[in-house]
């Protein structure tokens, strides 16, 4: 590897990790704007995704002339996709972000109304998917990351007694279904989150060791 590619593929690991800090603070953010019903830091979600979105394209942008500079194989190859991979499922990620401080500013306009109860429990847990899938790709390890890949089918139960837990309490409120809607809406962005956090789990298994698992069982190891 030339020296001049060694440098550009840490410089591009370290915008990554900028940016996959400031995306992990909007979601926090977004979820705790729902929890306290806080328009301000739900508004400050919403005004700080243009700053990840020109991150994300800043990144995309170095990894593509790397790719014409150098012509990268191999593992040099497999970095650079893997991380263009992974600053793309986290802008996204920090759009579902903004999705959810949305619906909090739609809720602060609305009567108080209780969430419904497993979506604090989906919050948790898709938070916790995103920690770990973040931590994962921070210290490159591919036993936490099957750790989150193994959480994903649990996310997804949960989302589905979340719309259970929904469609009961619609016919016992029928006054809010507004706001129950928005919490559901949360409830599905938390599970796109959860979604995204096993994508990069499986893209940092990908890049450590070359191993393609995103069709394969969510089991962990150990």
């Amino acid at each position: 590897m030339s020296k001049h590619l060694q440098q550009e593929i840490e410089m591009l690991k370290t915008k990554l990790l900028a940016l996959v800090a400031i995306t992990k603070g909007a979601v926090e953010k977004a979820v705790t704007s729902v929890d306290k019903r806080d328009a301000a830091l739900a508004q400050s979600v919403v005004d700080g995704d243009l700053e990840i979105d020109r991150a994300e394209v800043d990144l995309e942008e170095d990894c593509l002339k790397i790719l014409a500079l150098y012509q990268p194989v191999a593992t040099n190859l497999r970095v650079i996709v893997s991380v263009m991979k992974i600053n793309n499922d986290i802008e996204r990620i920090g759009d579902l972000a903004v999705n959810i401080a949305e619906r909090t500013l739609f809720l602060c306009t609305e009567p108080p109304f209780d969430a419904l109860s497993d979506l604090a429990v989906m919050r948790t847990k898709a938070l916790a998917m995103l920690t770990g899938s973040l931590d994962a790709l921070v210290g490159l390890d591919t036993s936490r990351a099957r750790e989150v890949r193994a959480a994903d089918d649990e996310v997804d139960e949960i989302n589905r007694q979340i719309f259970k837990e929904f469609t009961a309490a619609v016919r016992k409120n029928p006054d809010h279904v507004e706001s129950l809607l928005c919490y559901l809406s949360v409830s599905r962005h938390l599970e796109r989150i959860a979604d995204y956090a096993t994508n990069i789990a499986e893209d940092v298994i990908y890049l450590m060791d070359g191993e393609i698992v995103r069709h394969k069982p969510t089991v962990p190891e150990g």
